[in-house]
């Protein structure tokens, strides 16, 4: 089968347009649609189904898609493995974490990882998802629970809870509640347990809400509830983690908290070798060593 027109083929059914694949490509639209013609020619088959508004894939041509997707992911690895070098680290990275824990945790400590490796393009990929990392829909993944993937390197990195905080200046004014039923009483802060979130946090608030508490304020990620919180609205339930980069947070009810959360780093077995992967993976455990060491000093 002709590569060349394997590529056309995946570029015009990826843009849904034998122009628009074309100005990608860099070729005139007779030419592409030459191609095309010549590729169901070959194989006997229709590709796709034209009209007015673009062009859809037929059934054959969405098994042929799914077949070029997977061989330009693979050709996009084999490209990367070749261009890392073994003294430098340079090109793009693409890491996926958790809304709350990419703004609040990883974010903050990038400068570190720019000043060695300047040259590095990370793309900072944020959300409840969970990406598909053998299919390279990301190259490394810090997620709060151990990946169920296959072929994948994974390490364990860390435990977090989630713990109710607030700030000196709102307890001042509304006081410390001694006890549970204390927290009725305050407004609480949180991610809705209906949103998507690790389980432990979900069900802490879950308990929390059966106190008949006056006044709530949900966001749909941490981020969110970490800035009501450190603007006085109320008593937030955070994660742990938090506690090493706002020290001045006081930790609510201190016998309440959310049941132990792991956080696994992992990444593909094919990028075992990646000089990208080895420096963001190297960062990533500097800086839990430092986080660890800190909370056992203090």
């Amino acid at each position: 089968m002709d590569w060349d027109k394997l590529r056309i083929f995946h570029s015009v059914a990826d843009a849904g347009s034998l122009t628009h694949a074309g100005e990608t490509l860099h070729l005139s639209q007779s030419a592409v649609s030459r191609q095309i013609r010549a590729l169901e020619e070959s194989l006997n088959t229709t590709l796709f189904h034209r009209h007015a508004r673009g062009l859809i894939l037929t059934e054959q041509g969405e098994l042929l898609f799914e077949a070029t997707s997977s061989m330009n992911k693979r050709l996009e690895t084999a490209a990367a493995r070749i261009r890392d070098s073994e003294d430098e680290a340079f090109g793009e990275l693409k890491v996926t974490t958790t809304i709350g824990f990419g703004t609040l945790w990883i974010a903050p400590r990038l400068p570190k990882l720019y000043e060695r490796y300047p040259d590095l393009k990370i793309d900072l990929m944020l959300e409840e998802r969970v990406l598909d990392l053998p299919m390279r829909e990301a190259d490394i993944a810090i997620r709060m629970k151990e990946p169920s993937q296959a072929d994948l390197i994974r390490r364990r990195l860390m435990n977090i809870r989630m713990r109710l905080y607030a700030t000196p200046e709102y307890l001042a004014g509304a006081g410390i509640p001694d006890d549970l039923e204390d927290i009725a009483a305050h407004r609480l802060i949180s991610q809705n347990p209906s949103t998507p979130q690790v389980a432990a946090g979900a069900d802490l608030v879950h308990e929390l809400m059966q106190h008949d508490i006056r006044s709530t304020l949900t966001v749909n990620n941490y981020y969110g509830v970490l800035q009501a919180v450190l603007n006085h609205l109320g008593i937030g339930v955070l994660p742990d983690y938090l506690t090493d980069d706002f020290p001045n947070l006081v930790r609510v009810l201190p016998s309440l908290e959310s049941s132990e959360v792991p956080v696994f780093l992992a990444y593909p077995e094919e990028l075992r070798q990646s000089k990208r992967i080895a420096v963001f993976r190297d960062f990533v455990l500097d800086e839990i060593i430092a986080y660890r060491k800190r909370r056992n000093d203090g």
